[in-house]
């Protein structure tokens, strides 16, 4: 007799671990393909690549948005 295992549902990942397509970051961002593009091929937006599909971490975005704050601040 085999003992049945309950499966544990597949748990989200944490909003810190969320993988971001382009164009939701161009939606979060306002800003358009070719300038989001333009940052992550200037590594001023860091991102991964997974076979042909880019992917930009929420954190990676959340980085960026607190460094360009803080460089209005100093200006």
């Amino acid at each position: 007799m085999t003992s049945y295992q309950p499966t544990v549902p597949h748990q989200a990942p944490s909003t810190s671990q969320e993988l971001l397509t382009v164009p939701q970051v161009m939606a979060r961002l306002q800003l358009g393909r070719s300038a989001v593009y333009d940052l992550l091929r200037s590594q001023q937006l860091a991102s991964i690549t997974l076979g042909r599909a880019r992917r930009i971490p929420t954190h990676a975005l959340t980085d960026f948005i607190h460094a360009r704050l803080d460089q209005e601040a100093a200006a």
